[in-house]
This record gives C-alpha cells, structure tokens and sequence, in this order.
C-alpha cells in the first residue's frame, strides 16, 4: 500500500513540475536571460552582481554607455566589499533598461557569454567617498573611490583584468532537475 501512495505522490509531484515550467513559459514570451559576475582583486577587496536582457531580441555584442535608456540591458546591479566581505556600496545601475550612471560602460559577447573592452559600473553620481569599478577587462580593472566630485579618484584595488561571468540557470530548467531527482527517489525506494 506504501509503494502505491509513494508512487501516486511521485506522479503528482512531477506533473506538477512539468506544468509550473510549462505555465511559466507561456506567460513570459519574453526571453529574459540572466548573469551574475564577480571579480577580485590582488588586496582582497570584491565585486558581484548581476545583469539581464531579452536574450529574443539581443544582437551578438551589446555595447551600453552613458545614461538614460539603456539598447538591450534590463538590469544591471553591482556590490562592491573589502576583503573581510564587509559590504562597502551597492548600486542598481541600470534598473528597468534605464541608466543612472552617465559613466556607465559595458561591453558583453552574448555568443560567447564573456565580459570584453571598457567596462565602468557603479557610482556615477559623484558623491564624495563613493566606490565604482573602472577599466578594461583582460587588461586592468580597477576599484576605486571617488576624492572630489571632480574627477579625482584613489585607487582601492585592481586585478590584471580577470571578470568571471556565468548564467543563471533557467527556473524551468531547474524544476526539470527537480523533477528527474524525484524520478531518481521514486525509482530507488521502489527497489528497497
């Protein structure tokens, strides 16, 4: 009697894994497809965040710049910390494909998923103290603190250039995970 109640709740959990990714697909025609980064440098201190865009409508190389409406970038966040992973700043650059920061550069190969050229993020405003990332990827990119509003900036920290980038998975592609694992637990008590 167990085996036949394991086996109806494997069916409905199941079913219902396959119907949620099948929902959530046909309510969401847009591709939205999401990135998080991290990078860090030689003295410890670190950004992460995240970046999206309609990967339906995207061309191959997206290259954003400046402030206001944004060709293809959805959202784009960065967190900066010092070595102890204490947070210093966090900034939602680009929030709803517009963008706060008239210093704003991204560069990014969506056939190739990597990170290229110029890239600045965070900060932008101009306020004293304020933290943003600076520089080329594969070259330098550098930490650094705004000093004056004018221009002026200390260094924090810097790497050789190296920005990792990965893909978030897709929720219906995690539900199928899901869905197989329970497959996988289903099948083995049967056996036991």
């Amino acid at each position: 009697m167990k085996n036949i109640f394991a086996k109806i709740a494997m069916i409905a959990a199941t079913s219902t894994a396959f119907s949620v990714a099948i929902a959530a697909g046909a309510n969401n025609p847009a591709q939205a497809v999401d990135f998080n980064f991290n990078w860090k440098g030689d003295a410890g201190y670190s950004a992460v965040g995240s970046f999206s865009y309609d990967e339906a409508t995207a061309p191959t190389i997206i290259s954003e710049s400046g402030s206001g409406a944004t060709n293809f970038l959805q959202s784009f966040n960065v967190s900066f910390l010092d070595p102890s992973k204490n947070l210093l700043k966090t900034s939602n650059t680009v929030n709803g494909g517009v963008s706060q920061s008239k210093f704003f550069a991204f560069n990014f190969d969506t056939s190739t998923q990597t990170l290229f050229g110029r890239l600045d993020i965070g900060g932008g405003t101009g306020v004293i103290g304020e933290y943003f990332f600076d520089g080329t990827v594969g070259d330098s990119l550098q930490l650094r603190q705004d000093v004056n509003q004018k221009g002026t900036s200390t260094l924090v920290d810097q790497n050789s250039g190296f920005i990792q980038v990965s893909k978030v998975p897709e929720p219906a592609s995690i539900l199928g995970l899901l869905a197989f694992g329970m497959l996988s637990v289903g099948s083995t008590l049967k056996k036991k």
